[in-house]
């Protein structure tokens, strides 16, 4: 009896050391997202044609993280030439390769920004809290989850658009009478606080093949590029998030010289019934009606 005990407690040993789990580091801790790298660096320049372009002034003014008061980096301010340089890239984009490119196509670059935004969704976080002061949950749980939707959003538009706002219009003779509309280049003004978001944007741009120029994306004083852009003999159309009805009325009087759409808005909250309708994306088309004689 007492050698059968042994043996007993000796397998009942044995199973117990076979049955026990090794789970080494597999149950750490991932990293908290606060601990994300946003790798800023100590100076930028503007996006302007597809790559970096140093500011025609040479000038910068500093960002300063709202929590400790401390420089962050040095951002370029653009000026009046870098509004045209941007403009001519647009233009070039536009019309060599942009408006000739069809809408599944631009829909695909859109997909892939939209990816890209995912995949560096937590460097974006914590750059947009460490320049913006505002709370991770916010930047990270809201802001880039919707910046990514909306491009997801239009980008399943991008081939769609066309036939929605388009159309075929009754004429009073022998005649085709049809409205198209074609896609615009964008020239953005970041904001001035924070500028971050939009500085990290044009990296992804910088690598996501997008044809250069298509968008470009510039850093200042509002106060100046935004008369500048409303003036502009050439830039078609302005939307505009306004501060203040002197703001809104500058901009007015620009725009009514230079015989451009203006559309202004006080709500710069994207997540909103109008921002996800095709009425937004009908302001930042070209539409273009043709005449075509019956039986020509």
């Amino acid at each position: 009896m007492e050698t059968s005990s042994d043996n007993f407690d000796t397998a009942s040993a044995t199973d117990a050391s076979a049955a026990r789990l090794i789970f080494g580091d597999l149950w750490e801790f991932d990293p908290a997202p606060e601990s994300a790298d946003p790798r800023i660096k100590s100076d930028y320049d503007l996006f302007i044609g597809g790559s970096g372009v140093s500011p025609s002034s040479g000038q910068t003014f500093e960002s300063i993280n709202p929590a400790n008061e401390k420089v962050i980096s040095r951002i370029p301010e653009a000026g009046q030439a870098d509004v045209d340089s941007a403009f001519l890239a647009a233009d070039k984009a536009y019309r060599t390769v942009w408006s000739r490119m069809p809408g599944r196509e631009r829909g695909k670059y859109l997909f892939r920004i939209a990816r890209l935004l995912q995949d560096q969704a937590r460097e974006f976080a914590v750059a947009e809290t460490i320049d913006g002061g505002k709370p991770i949950r916010e930047s990270r749980d809201f802001d880039l989850p919707m910046e990514a939707a909306h491009f997801f959003y239009h980008a399943g538009w991008a081939d769609k658009y066309e036939q929605v706002l388009g159309s075929t219009n009754p004429v009073a003779g022998p005649y085709f009478d049809f409205t198209a509309c074609e896609p615009m280049g964008v020239i953005a003004l970041a904001s001035e606080a924070p500028p971050y978001p939009a500085i990290m944007l044009g990296e992804i741009l910088a690598v996501s093949d997008l044809p250069a120029g298509v968008v470009n994306l510039l850093t200042g004083s509002r106060r100046e590029i935004l008369p500048a852009f409303a003036i502009h003999a050439h830039i078609r159309s302005l939307d505009v998030v306004i501060e203040s009805r002197d703001e809104k009325r500058e901009l007015g009087l620009g725009a009514a010289e230079s015989v451009k759409r203006l559309h202004c808005r006080e709500n710069p909250t994207w997540s909103t019934e109008y921002a996800e309708s095709i009425n937004k994306i009908r302001r930042s088309v070209e539409f273009k009606t043709t005449w075509h004689p019956i039986g020509a």
